[in-house]
Order: C-alpha cells, then sequence, then structure tokens
C-alpha cells in the first residue's frame, strides 16, 4: 500500500504543478521520474515517450501510466493516473457549477475566454502543422482534412478523414519510411496486453450498441467520451472538434458555455483531457464530472497497457507506421477546421474582439506568456474592456 501511495503522491504534485501541455508534461516527467527518483533510465523513459506518441490517446496521461505500472504493477497504473487527472478535474468540476448556478452564459468574462481558445488552437495548429507536415503531400493533406470536415459536417467525417489520410500517407511514403529498428521490452505479459486490447475495441463497438437500446443519459455521455479518448490522435487539442461534435452539434450543451470551458482548461496544469469534468459536470453534475473524466481516459489506459505488451510488435509493423504519417497530418487539418468552426465564427463577433484575439496570440506566442498567466489578462480584460 505504501508503494501505491508514493506512486499517487508523486503523480499528484506533478498533477498541481505541470503547466503547458504535454510536451511540457513529458519534461515535468523526466525531471521527476528519471532525473530525482530514478524510477526508470533515459532510454526507457524515451522509449514509454515514443509508445505513448505512437498510440491514441493524451500522451502525458499514458506515460504517467505506464510509469506507475512499471513501478507498481497495474494498480500503480491507475494510482499514478488519478494523482495526475485529480487536481485539474475537480477545479474545472467547480468552475462548471459555478456557470451553471449563476447563469453566466452571456458573461463579458466568459466571452474572453473564448477569445483565449482562438489563441491556443490557433497556436496548436501552427506548431503541429510545422512539426508534423513539413513537406507539400502532408501540407495538402491538412488543407483537404479541413475542407472535409468544413463541407461534410457529419458525425463520421472525422473519422473516414482520418482513415483516408492514412491511406494516403501509406500510398506516398511506403518507399521513404524509416525502418531502424530497435528491441525494447516492457514488464506486461501478452496475454494482459491482449486483455486489454480486446475490453478496448469490445468497449468501442459495443457501447454504441448499448447506447441505442438503453435510455440512459450517463450511458450516452459515457459512450461520447470513450470514442472521443479511442479516436485522439496528435494531442489533447484535438479533443475539441471531436467533443465539440458529439457535445455541441447535438444540442448537449450550449457553444459559448463549451468553449467557456475549453479557453479556462489551458490554465489548468494537468491533462487537457480533464476538460471533460467541466462538460459532464454541466451536464449532469459530479456524478457526469465521474462518468466523463472515467470514460474519456479509460481507452487510453487500455491502450498502454496493451501497448506496453505489444510494443515491439506495433513499431515495427512497417505499414502502420507509415500510415501514421498521413493520419498525424490529417489531425492538423481536423484541427484547423474547429479553428474557424466553432471556435472562431462563434467568438469573434467585433473589431474588439478580434484586436483582443492579436493581442492574446501575442502575449502567448510571441512574449510566451504561460497559459494560466494568459488566462487571468483575458479574466481581467473581459472585465474592464467589453
Amino acid at each position: 500500500m505504501k508503494q501505491y501511495w508514493n506512486v499517487f503522491w508523486t503523480a499528484f504534485r506533478l498533477g498541481c504543478t505541470s503547466f503547458g501541455g504535454p510536451a511540457a508534461h513529458i519534461g515535468y516527467f523526466r525531471n521527476e521520474y528519471v532525473t530525482k527518483r530514478k524510477w526508470l533510465d533515459e532510454k526507457s523513459y524515451a522509449d514509454l515517450v515514443a509508445l505513448a506518441n505512437f498510440l491514441p490517446g493524451p500522451a502525458s496521461s499514458q506515460v504517467g501510466i505506464a510509469i506507475g505500472t512499471m513501478r507498481a504493477g497495474i494498480i500503480g497504473g491507475f494510482f499514478a493516473w488519478l494523482g495526475f487527472t485529480l487536481p485539474s478535474a475537480l477545479v474545472l468540476a467547480l468552475f462548471a457549477m459555478l456557470v451553471k448556478t449563476y447563469r453566466l452564459d452571456g458573461a463579458a468574462w466568459i466571452h474572453s475566454l473564448k477569445l483565449v481558445a482562438v489563441v491556443i488552437v490557433a497556436q496548436a495548429v501552427f506548431d503541429m502543422g510545422k512539426k508534423l507536415a513539413p513537406d507539400r503531400i502532408r501540407q495538402t493533406i491538412i488543407l483537404g482534412a479541413a475542407a472535409a470536415v468544413l463541407w461534410f459536417s457529419t458525425p463520421y467525417m472525422q473519422i473516414i478523414v482520418l482513415l483516408l489520410s492514412g491511406i494516403i500517407g501509406y500510398m506516398a511514403y511506403r518507399k521513404t519510411a524509416d525502418t531502424t529498428e530497435e528491441k525494447v521490452s516492457f514488464v506486461l505479459s501478452k496475454r494482459a496486453g491482449g486483455i486489454a486490447f480486446f475490453l478496448f475495441f469490445a468497449l468501442l463497438f459495443l457501447l454504441p450498441v448499448a447506447g441505442a437500446s438503453i435510455s440512459s443519459p450517463m450511458l450516452q455521455l459515457f459512450d461520447i467520451m470513450y470514442r472521443t479518448g479511442a479516436l485522439v490522435f496528435g494531442g489533447g487539442h484535438v479533443v475539441l472538434p471531436l467533443l465539440e461534435n458529439e457535445i455541441v452539434r447535438t444540442s448537449l450543451m450550449n457553444k459559448e458555455i463549451f468553449l467557456a470551458g475549453y479557453g479556462l482548461t489551458q490554465a489548468m496544469p494537468g491533462p487537457l483531457f480533464t476538460f471533460s469534468s467541466y462538460i459532464g459536470t454541466t451536464m449532469y453534475g459530479i456524478g457526469g464530472a465521474a462518468t466523463a473524466v472515467i470514460g474519456i481516459f479509460l481507452p487510453a489506459f487500455l491502450l498502454i497497457i496493451g501497448g506496453l505488451s505489444f510494443w515491439n510488435t506495433m513499431h515495427h509493423n512497417k505499414i502502420i507506421r507509415t500510415a501514421l504519417v498521413g493520419v498525424n497530418a490529417g489531425v492538423v487539418g481536423i484541427l484547423l477546421a474547429a479553428l474557424y468552426d466553432p471556435i472562431f465564427t462563434s467568438s469573434v463577433k467585433t473589431v474588439i474582439d478580434a484586436v483582443l484575439v492579436l493581442v492574446y496570440f501575442a502575449l502567448f506566442s510571441i512574449w510566451k506568456l504561460p497559459p494560466w498567466a494568459l488566462v487571468l489578462v483575458a479574466l481581467l480584460c473581459g472585465v474592464v474592456v467589453l
């Protein structure tokens, strides 16, 4: 039990202090787990980061789960996830209750937080595009994916876009894909990994069937969150268009309230997936928060457990590795589409809004103001300017 507490408390402190998004989290984790505590060496840590980036889901959370699992088994992985997730999930749930109780839909500071969301997503599109699409083919995939999602606003278009992007990526890069191999072994048996993968796919296909046959709002919310968590490639920012498609376009939540919560999430330490806590609380209270958080993180947990067992097999499959080159570009395209609709179209209504977006962008991108400080500036501007 002491070992579990040690894993939880270490992760909890990281969950309270790890500002800056997934890339920054990886740096915080390395400093804590490799440099200070020496729970694993540099090579093993680099391999875990590679595995987490290979799988869909929140990469930093999956790295934390993997380290907890290596330290104290699967239960240790659970406590590592709980500690890292709990701080921001609680704060966002409290914020959601405040918004819901006092009917703050039209408040100026809520609108200012929506403008922060414009800046955060624009920067994510720029950074991810520069890293994941350095050539003309992948840049074309980005624009084509964005156009398709904007033109065909059906629930399954994003999945279709990612599949087509993967096919194009494989066809375009199959002769030039990196084939360098290195053997890495992790601690779990293939039996444990097989069970994890079976549960992942069983829930992915059975939850929608159960939701269609059982009239349960909580089951519907769990299904939405599970499918979202299972389909997020490219980092936490991609959760925005997926959830917007499921939550806002189906009229389960007001667009303004949705975007305000997303803007505040940027100021939180810990994983961006805790945005689910805000959504769940807004819809169904604390029970909804627990349902949403568990639903969106469960795929990441099952995938990293399976991945620890089958890492070599997946990582060295040339078809999968090559297809992911296109999938990653498609992810950026989906995010670009979300930047326009719903974020820009519902947030920037006046010249003052446009000016504030430019000011926030300068503070965030040029002067490197941390997200939490940007949110404080936006709250002040919402009171004074808007």
